[in-house]
This record gives structure tokens, C-alpha cells and sequence, in this order.
């Protein structure tokens, strides 16, 4: 026999009421004092003995009728299958834990883990979980299993949420597929979260989870948040020595729930506080705050920019890097030099890379019998400008200077000869001279095409107004890159990369000769983007955001890396060069030869604490064809009521307490009449 509501045989206790009384109402008869007792008719002991009788009797009834009673609202059931009433229905669930930044908030976490654990309470012994722990994608994922005591201790050992984004759709997706290969055709997931706006990013508006699949949201956020939040910062990452003061901008916003009206910015470089800047954002949605910044020394320079005056400071820091290099060197050897500027041909040249006294170039200038591999070396790109035929050795010297990693610009003019030139340099330069070309006084060439995708012409505008009259034609080589042409066709510049070094060809003169293009605002942009281009490689990625892959070796070369955040603990594992980027800061990655800092910062979207109902997300995903889902509560007592139905068997111990009832006022009233 089971029972029902066995909570009610508590009242079996009730039974020893009777007892009680009887106990109490049983007296010792009172002696009293006669004359004569020859008149009284004298007792017989058998009436006496038959009244004790009736008394125990109805002592028995009447703790029967309580017994009867407590077994009647317990509902018994003549029924050995405990397991079909507590599990006829068996669930297969899934829980989706939210472990993104937001959940950092205050104690959303704590709640949250709160209520996995009250969804694994929940669940009987025959049922199956699995659970997902996530942010933008899954981070732990216990597959399907009746062990819940496991499933308990994952959830009591997450300290504490990471900072990456929300996302939603991916991760019900996953809990879907972990019910396809469940046992039980009841199948649930409990979806925790603080339900952020931003985790409905990348909705498929037409998936839908598989028919049958009940959807539990579990809302565990807070409804008023106040929070400032970065979401964009400017700063450079490569910077030449010297260069001019840099300026460093971020731009704030109210992201909380409640809108914030001040705050406060701060710049510190290398650890040091460089500047503090009020934020103003009464009037408008978000500002942006500009910071002067020197990087004059030479070197690797860490840079914090932190926001002020909000409720949550995890997400308060944005972390950059910015390399500072050495001067570049360059070597002029000037095809055509002049007393008179005009007719120099290295005038404006000279002029675009040094300028002034803050120019990120130092410039040397010589003669063509000057050249020589000694002169040379102590260069970082050499220019030939309007240079004829160069001696054997100096054309031997130059080929080994690019193949050993030099660089070189070749503007040849009037003076070149293209026979000498491409028998002397053929085999380094970007393409043959074939013929100068000259046009007519009122006729020129303009530049129609260029690749706007390389590196020295990304920064520049397109307003290419110089007029060329001027200019070699070229034959490009096959390995050769041609970056600009004129309006004819022709190749106007032409790159190629010879052994370690860089070649760059440009079919004109640098000086007004030719054509006007020193007069031209591009001019100054144009001669710089190039020079730095042959001296500096193309910045790598130094800036990461959470989530993203960290490639160590693109970073620096090495056998092995080591990397250690900024309080110097050992971050990663050694035996890989890839590195998933899980929390902010500054961390620097290290080899055996070098050393180099790079910046890992929190998503700005996920500082959004804007929230969205929860209806949104289940009519998005819960299947049409899935029923409503009762309660696992209402479901048992439906469990209950069908093998019940066909017993019954508290209707029969009801009808046996009423005749109990009948006898015992029978009884009563006979033994104390």
C-alpha cells in the first residue's frame, strides 16, 4: 500500500486523544459514610465488569474512527509501483546558464545559480539534465544524465560570470540538439539569464525549436541599472619618433536602465595619470572626450582610458598599445642637384621628408658617385631620383642592399638611359623601361586607377588632380604589383618584392619637370605612405576584443611564447600559440628574443543593460506545434487522480467510518446511561 498525501498520517497521532480522555475521566469512586446499607440493592459484579468492557470498547471505536479518518485524506492506494506515480512522465531537461558580463551585475549571478540548483531539486531521480554554461557561445556543456547530485556541484562551483556577449539563438540551438538524443519524449529547457537586448543579435526568425520542446525563461535581472560604458576609442598603434603630439579620443554613453548626466574620463600612460576630462550628457545621448597625448621617445607605450561615476566597474577600462619607432633614415641620391631650386631635382623631395624640425624622417643627400654599400647601410630606404647609368659595383652594391632586405624608390627622368638602367637594375626593379613618353603643352595624363586596398593608399583621398606630361613607360615583371595607372592605361607605379626588401617604381619625376604633382596637396601624404610602407611592415593586430582568437606567433616569432597579464601571473598554456582572449587588460606575450604588449577589451554592446520581455524570445523560438506545458506539479496530480480513479478506496473507509460513528453512539449511550 502507498499513499497519496502521506503528509496527512501526521494525524495518526490524533488517535491518542481518546486515550487521553479516557485516562483522565477514569476516578477512583469516592467513599461514603451510611448508617445501614441493608436497604441498597447490592451490584452485580458481572454488570460492573460488562460496563468496564463497553468503556474499552468505545475508547477502541472512537481512536479507530481518527485512525480511519487520517488514513482517508492520506489516500491510500493498493498500488506497489511508487516509480510509476513519481516518474510515469519523466522529463529530459536542459539548463541554459548565463555566465556573460551583464550577469556580473550586483547579484544576478548568485540568483541565477539560485535557480539552476531549484530546477535540479525539482527533478525526481528518473529524470535526465544536462547543462550549458554560456556566453556568446557555450563554454561548458554536461551532456544528458540522471546523475543530478553532478550536475549540482558544476553549478555550486562557478565563482563568478566572464565578460563575454550574450547570445541566445546559438546556444538554444545546442540545447536543442542535446534533446534529440533524449530518452524521454517530455523534454524541457530551462533558460536562465537576465534576458540583455543584445543576446537577441543574430536571430533566425525562422528556427524554431523541435515540436514538443517546452521553454522556461527564468528571469533573474535587475529592472533599474546605472552604467557609462566606452563605446569607441581612437588612438594610433604605430607611431614614428618624433611624430607630433597625438590626439587620443573616447566616446561615452549611458547604458544603464537609468540614464547617468556626468561622469569622468581619464588617460594614464605607462601607469602614469596624464589627464582628467569631465563627461557632460544632460543634453545629449553621448559625448566625445579628446585627449593630447606625446609620444616622443622612442619605444612601447601602454595606454588605460577608465570612465568614472556609474554602478558597475568591470566594464569601466579600455586598453590600448602604441609603438613608437626610430627616425627613418633615408638616402637621397640626387640624379640632378641644382644651386637653383627650381631646377633641383631633389628640391621637393627633400622638402616632403624634412621639412620641418618634427618630421618623422632624416633625410641624407648625395651625389651618384656617391653611392656605395658603406652609404647604404646606414640607410632605411634609398631614393633614386632622376640617377643615370651607376658603375657595376654600385649596381651590385644596390642589388644586394634590396635583396638583403633594403628598400628602394626609383623615380627616373631625363637622364636615365633604359638600357643602362634595366641591364644595371633590371633584375630588381618593378618593371623595364621601355621609352619616354612626352605629350604636347596642352595635353597631359591623370591618375584613373589606383589599389585602393593597399596599405600607402588607404589614407589617402582620391582627389588625384596632378597633371603628368611627362613619364617612362613601363613593362611590369609578372611578380610585380602595379598600385597606380594613368588614364591611358599605362602603370604609373609599380611595386615588387625582391628577396627581403621592397622596390617601388614610379613611371615620373618627383620634381616639377614633368608634372605638377609636387604642387598638389597629396604630395606630402603620398611621399610619406610610401616610405613608411618600405620601412615598416603592415601593423599587425595588437587590439583584441573578449572572445576573439589570439594568434601568438603573429605576435612574435619564437619556439616557444610565454604570456602574463598585467600582474605578471602566467596566462594560457605553453603548448599552443593560439590563445582565446576570456578577460580585459593588458597582457604582454613573450619569446626568447622579444617582447611585445598587446590589449584585450570588453565588447562595448555588452555594456547595454537595456532588457526585453521575456514572451519575445519564447514566441520567437517555442514551436507551434507544442502544446501548452503544464506544471511538473499539475502533471503529477494529474498522475495522481488516473491511478486513483479506478480504486477509490477512501470512499470505502469514509462509509466504514459512518457506521463506526453509528456504533459508537450506540455504545455511548449504553455505557453511561
Amino acid at each position: 500500500m502507498v499513499f497519496l498525501t502521506p503528509f496527512f498520517l501526521i494525524g495518526l497521532l490524533a488517535a491518542l486523544i481518546p486515550v487521553a480522555i479516557h485516562l483522565i475521566r477514569r476516578e477512583k469512586p469516592p467513599k461514603v459514610m451510611f448508617s445501614t446499607i441493608r436497604f441498597l440493592k447490592k451490584t452485580s459484579k458481572k454488570l460492573v465488569l460488562f460496563q468496564h468492557l463497553q468503556q474499552i470498547a468505545l475508547l477502541l471505536l472512537r481512536a479507530a474512527v481518527i485512525v480511519l479518518l487520517v488514513f482517508a485524506f492520506a489516500r491510500p492506494l493498493f498500488n506497489q509501483s511508487v516509480a510509476r506515480l513519481l516518474d510515469a512522465d519523466p522529463q529530459s531537461a536542459v539548463i541554459l546558464l548565463d555566465m556573460s558580463m551583464s550577469m556580473r551585475w550586483q547579484d544576478n549571478f548568485d540568483q541565477a545559480k539560485a535557480e539552476a540548483l531549484a530546477v535540479v531539486d525539482r527533478l525526481s531521480g528518473g529524470d535526465e539534465v544536462g547543462l550549458i554554461v554560456f556566453a556568446g557561445a557555450a563554454e561548458v556543456v554536461q551532456e544528458l544524465e540522471t546523475d543530478g547530485d553532478r550536475i549540482r556541484k558544476l553549478i555550486e562551483g562557478f565563482d563568478e560570470p566572464g565578460f563575454g556577449s550574450t547570445r541566445y539563438y546559438p546556444n538554444l540551438l545546442l540545447a536543442d540538439q542535446m534533446l534529440e538524443d533524449s530518452r524521454y519524449e517530455n523534454r524541457a529547457i530551462y533558460l536562465i539569464s537576465d534576458f540583455q537586448e543584445v543576446g537577441m543579435q543574430g536571430a533566425d526568425e525562422s528556427w524554431k525549436l523541435a515540436p514538443g520542446v517546452a521553454l522556461y525563461l527564468i528571469d533573474v535581472g535587475s529592472a533599474d541599472s546605472k552604467n557609462l560604458v566606452l563605446t569607441d576609442v581612437r588612438s594610433p598603434e604605430q607611431l614614428l619618433e618624433d611624430s607630433a603630439q597625438q590626439q587620443i579620443l573616447a566616446r561615452v554613453r549611458s547604458a544603464g536602465t537609468q540614464y547617468l548626466e556626468s561622469g569622468e574620463v581619464s588617460l594614464s600612460l605607462n601607469g602614469q595619470m596624464v589627464d582628467r576630462r569631465p563627461v557632460d550628457l544632460a543634453d545629449r545621448s553621448e559625448q566625445v572626450v579628446t585627449f593630447d597625448a606625446d609620444f616622443e621617445a622612442e619605444g612601447g607605450y601602454v595606454g588605460e582610458i577608465r570612465v568614472a561615476g556609474d554602478d558597475f566597474s568591470d566594464d569601466n577600462s579600455y586598453y590600448f598599445t602604441v609603438d613608437v619607432l626610430p627616425k627613418i633614415n633615408v638616402l637621397l641620391v640626387n640624379g640632378e642637384a641644382s644651386n637653383n631650386w627650381f631646377d633641383d631635382e631633389g628640391h621637393w623631395f627633400g622638402l616632403a621628408v624634412s621639412g620641418t624640425g618634427s618630421s618623422p624622417f632624416s633625410l641624407e643627400t648625395i651625389a651618384p658617385a656617391e653611392l656605395s654599400s658603406a652609404a647604404m647601410s646606414q640607410s632605411d630606404v634609398v631614393a633614386l631620383l632622376n640617377v643615370g647609368e651607376l658603375t657595376s659595383f654600385q649596381a651590385a652594391a644596390l642589388n644586394e642592399y634590396v635583396v638583403n632586405g633594403g628598400s628602394l624608390l626609383i623615380a627616373p627622368g631625363d637622364r636615365v638611359d633604359e638600357s643602362a638602367f634595366n641591364r644595371r637594375v633590371g633584375d630588381i626593379s618593378p618593371a623595364r623601361l621601355e621609352r619616354v613618353g612626352l605629350l604636347g603643352r596642352n595635353d597631359y595624363l591623370v591618375i584613373a586607377d589606383y589599389d585602393r586596398r593597399h596599405p600607402i593608399m588607404r589614407p589617402l583621398g582620391s582627389d588625384w588632380s596632378a597633371r603628368f606630361q611627362g613619364r617612362w613607360r613601363l613593362t611590369p615583371h609578372e611578380d610585380a604589383n602595379v598600385l597606380m595607372q594613368f588614364d591611358n592605361t599605362e602603370a604609373a607605379l609599380v611595386e615588387r618584392d625582391v628577396g627581403e626588401g621592397k622596390v617601388f617604381l614610379f613611371a615620373s619625376s618627383l620634381d616639377l619637370e614633368w608634372n605638377n604633382l609636387a604642387l598638389q596637396s597629396l604630395f606630402l601624404p603620398f611621399i610619406h605612405e610610401i616610405l613608411r610602407y618600405l620601412v615598416q611592415s603592415e601593423v599587425g593586430q595588437v587590439a583584441f576584443e573578449i572572445g576573439d582568437s589570439i594568434d601568438l606567433q603573429q605576435l612574435v616569432s619564437g619556439a616557444e611564447v610565454t604570456v602574463l597579464d598585467a600582474e605578471g601571473r602566467s596566462v594560457g598554456s605553453e603548448a599552443s600559440n593560439l590563445l582565446r582572449a576570456t578577460s580585459p587588460g593588458l597582457f604582454t606575450v613573450t619569446s626568447a628574443t622579444v617582447s611585445k604588449p598587446y590589449a584585450v577589451n570588453i565588447t562595448p554592446e555588452e555594456s547595454n543593460f537595456t532588457r526585453f520581455a521575456t514572451s519575445t524570445l519564447y514566441d520567437a523560438v517555442v514551436n507551434p506545434d507544442t502544446g501548452p506545458m503544464q506544471s511538473r506539479e499539475a502533471q503529477t496530480a494529474q498522475l495522481i487522480e488516473e491511478l486513483e480513479n479506478p480504486q477509490r478506496l477512501w470512499w470505502w473507509i469514509l462509509t466504514l467510518v459512518m457506521m463506526l460513528l453509528l456504533v459508537e453512539l450506540l455504545v455511548a449511550n449504553r455505557t453511561y446511561r
